[in-house]
Formats: structure tokens, C-alpha cells, sequence
């Protein structure tokens, strides 16, 4: 019987936020599903990091992903985006590690690297090599691009699977505390803020 593995994967995204979930069997990946988790209508950035843990909970419930692989942020130029994706990504990340699930964290570059061969690719280059990679259909691209993304990270670390780690890899959330302290628990933080405002606006 051939070895089985399930990977997510996460573009983090404080209006948009792309996951992509491929099943490995033997050397052969296919993909599951792909979408966005879109934020763009809610307002309050508490309540985006409360869906994001919501959502992402649910597809880990439903797909049973063995591993997550996700994206690490850009260091940009605007230090309040930095922080508000540093946030997104802090959730999801959250959220694999509440079911135990090992997390694997990819930079941009090495992602395009590895689906592409080019650092500098395009959105559209990316999506146009996963959709050969992985035989997709035109009917099953998505409009967001931040999908094909997710699909990617996952896709990335399907090919780094044979590899020696090079990438930063959480087995759990001890590990995940030793390795990023501050992260962990700015995270905590956020998820306990973003609680304490829901029961504010439940009462509003």
C-alpha cells in the first residue's frame, strides 16, 4: 500500500486569505481543494483574526490535513501591514497547532523557486505551473490568485518532502513556544482580545 499524506496550505492575507489542500499518495500529489477565506466586508481586525482561527479550524476538521505548510510574511516597507499579516498568520498557524498538526514555513522566494524555478515569478506564472503539475481543469482556477498561492506553499513542501529541513518546522506548541516566544504569545493575546470583543459586541 502506497504512503498517504495530506498537506495544507496557507497564503496568510488580512482581507483575503488563500488555503490549498493536496493529498500525496506514493510520489504523486493531487489537489483536494483550493479557496479563499474572504475578509474584505468585516471591518473590525479582531473579528478577521477570530474568523480566520473559525475557518481554518473547520477546513483542518474536514480535510484532516497531516501537515501545514505556510508562508511566511514579505518584510515590506509598511510596518502596520507587516504587523496585521504577522497577526493573520499567527492565527492559522494557532490553529494547526491546537490539533497537534506539525507546521512547516516557507519564505516567498523559495516557494516561486520551487514551482517555478524563477524567484521573481508572477502570480500568473505560479498558478499557470500548478495548473500543469497538478492537471487542473481551467473551470477549477479560482478568481482569487491567493489561492493558487496556498496551493503552492503545499505544493512547495510536497517537493521539499525528501529533503533535509531547511525551512523553520513546529512539531507542536512547546515546540512552536521555544522557537518563537514573542509570537506565541502575541498570538494568545490576539485570540483572547478578539474573544473579549465578541462578548463586548454580543452585548452592544
Amino acid at each position: 500500500m502506497l504512503n498517504e499524506k495530506i498537506i495544507l496550505g496557507i497564503d496568510p492575507g488580512t482581507n483575503v486569505m488563500g488555503y490549498g489542500v493536496i493529498k500525496i499518495v506514493g510520489n504523486r500529489a493531487q489537489m483536494m481543494v483550493m479557496g479563499v477565506i474572504d475578509l474584505r466586508r468585516m471591518g473590525d481586525s479582531y473579528l478577521k483574526l477570530g474568523r480566520i482561527f473559525e475557518r481554518v479550524t473547520g477546513i483542518i476538521d474536514e480535510y484532516l490535513p497531516d501537515e501545514l505548510a505556510i508562508e511566511a510574511p514579505f518584510f515590506g516597507k509598511n510596518v502596520q501591514s507587516m504587523l496585521k499579516l504577522g497577526r493573520a498568520q499567527g492565527v492559522a498557524i494557532a490553529a494547526a497547532i491546537h490539533h497537534d498538526i506539525p507546521i512547516h514555513e516557507y519564505a516567498p522566494l523559495k516557494i516561486k523557486m520551487a514551482i517555478t524555478g524563477q524567484g521573481q515569478a508572477s502570480k500568473q506564472q505560479v498558478a499557470g505551473m500548478l495548473k500543469r503539475l497538478l492537471n487542473l481543469d481551467e473551470k477549477e482556477m479560482p478568481k482569487f490568485m491567493d489561492a493558487t498561492d496556498a496551493l503552492a506553499v503545499a505544493y512547495c513542501h510536497f517537493m521539499q518532502m525528501d529533503r533535509p529541513q531547511t525551512e523553520t518546522h513546529y512539531r507542536g506548541w512547546k515546540d512552536f513556544v521555544n522557537k518563537n516566544c514573542d509570537k506565541a504569545i502575541r498570538s494568545l493575546s490576539i485570540l483572547n482580545q478578539q474573544k473579549k470583543q465578541i462578548n463586548i459586541n454580543k452585548h452592544i
